[in-house]
């Protein structure tokens, strides 16, 4: 018998070893960090630091947030196009906003006690997408597709109905809600971001003993029940965990529409294996990266001349014209 002795390409060392790209990924993740932090400081370094430090903590907690649950939410949906903005948590996040501007005015939006505003669209936004999951997935129907349409429809009527209450505010309460309504990741409150930052963190750790039930969701309902998977018990836990990742991450920062998007796809080409132990991390280290990078492209080479939100969303609308096109021609 015949074996091949010769010695692999690095190409082909890296595809056999998603070890050496998630290792090469995390040095670059803080190479990034070290250039972000010490490049450029104005004034005091320990007042720079201490800053900045928030900005990179915010970052790695939407990084982890958004792409660990993006990947489970391709799992679940068998859809690598879908993300769980689809079920309107940024349509929710925008309504909150715009209806407390509507009634009390953005003085009082800008007084509001930022905790409180922070738990109401938490938990608003985690019980809207609970409720509309046991009800669309939990009973006798336990479809999927529907409670999928049935988010995209509200998410829609929550547009809409924002829009309109938009139409009728006066020119500064709309202006202060526009600035609202784009992601910011600069100096996040400290008190929020430990608190996001907690949620976040609990939900990982969830999941972790979740990843090789994953791995066999990969396969499809009916093969995942074959294989003994409890997978609707499954399913509404992985979906639960998801709705608290993205709505603590949306009310700290705002909506990032795509964000997820980009992230998920590039890990799965980046690790090179269906594995969710290591897609996972990689999403996550691939989402620190491209808001780090983001984040110093747009104050090295535009000197903070945008914000970084709105260059994910365009790269974001791209990619996901990409995909769509590149699915629509096989």
């Amino acid at each position: 018998m015949l074996t091949d002795t010769r010695t692999p390409t690095l190409p082909q060392a890296l595809h056999k070893r998603p070890w050496v790209r998630l290792s090469a990924l995390g040095l670059t993740v803080i190479a990034l960090i070290a250039v972000y932090l010490f490049t450029d400081v104005p004034g005091s370094l320990a007042f720079a630091l201490r800053i900045r430090s928030l900005t990179v903590l915010a970052m790695l907690v939407v990084a982890v947030a958004v792409g660990v649950s993006t990947v489970v939410f391709h799992t679940i949906t068998q859809n690598r196009i879908l993300t769980p903005s689809i079920m309107g948590f940024d349509a929710f996040y925008v309504l909150i906003a715009t209806t407390i501007v509507f009634f009390f005015g953005s003085a009082s939006f800008l007084r509001a006690n930022e905790l409180l505003l922070w738990v109401v669209q938490v938990v608003v936004m985690v019980a809207f997408s609970v409720f509309l999951f046991t009800w669309m997935f939990g009973g006798k129907r336990r479809s999927l597709h529907l409670m999928l349409l049935v988010g995209i429809v509200l998410g829609t009527f929550f547009r809409s109905f924002s829009e309109w209450m938009q139409r009728m505010l006066d020119p500064l309460d709309f202006q202060v809600l526009t600035d609202a309504m784009f992601a910011s990741l600069t100096r996040p409150d400290p008190m929020l971001l430990l608190f996001t930052g907690v949620l976040v963190a609990a939900s990982c750790i969830a999941i972790v003993p979740l990843v090789r039930k994953l791995d066999v969701l990969t396969l499809g309902e009916p093969a995942a029940v074959g294989l003994g998977i409890d997978h609707r018990r499954l399913v509404m836990l992985l979906f639960t965990l998801i709705s608290v990742m993205i709505a603590a991450s949306t009310a700290l920062v705002g909506p990032i529409l795509f964000f997820g998007l980009i992230v998920a796809n590039l890990a799965y080409s980046w690790a090179g294996t269906f594995r969710h132990a290591w897609t996972l991390p990689t999403a996550a280290l691939i989402g620190m990266l491209c808001l780090l990078g983001g984040q110093v492209v747009l104050e090295q080479i535009f000197g903070f001349g945008g914000s970084i939100s709105m260059i994910i969303e365009f790269a974001g609308g791209l990619f996901f014209l990409f995909l769509v096109l590149r699915k629509g021609a096989r």
